[in-house]
């Protein structure tokens, strides 16, 4: 039997090691999102916190189809592309919708 074209079922991603929360800020790429998040680490010369942030790219699948201003989950994966080896596993919260 032959198997039509366009008709195979795509295997899920796994998912495995880390799990993050941040919020989208960019989605112009296709089936990519840039994930910012803030990060304060311990400065111990100084005795101090630094605050900065981490911007992630992350894969968007059709399903889940995440928009600027979301707050998301994301899991760490296999390496997707050159940068990419996160995927967005679920929206937190939808953008709150701001009109001009």
């Amino acid at each position: 039997m032959a198997e039509e074209k366009g008709n195979k079922q795509k295997r899920p991603i796994s998912i495995r090691g880390a799990r993050l929360v941040g919020k989208v800020v960019s989605d112009k790429s296709k089936k990519t999102v840039v994930v910012e998040r803030d990060v304060t680490k311990k400065v111990s010369k100084y005795k101090r916190m630094a605050r900065g942030r981490s911007r992630i790219q992350a894969h968007n699948p059709d399903e889940i189809g995440a928009k600027v201003g979301d707050t998301v989950r994301i899991g760490e994966t296999r390496k997707i592309s050159k940068t990419k080896s996160w995927i967005v596993i679920e929206i937190i919260s939808k953008a709150e919708k701001v009109e001009a």
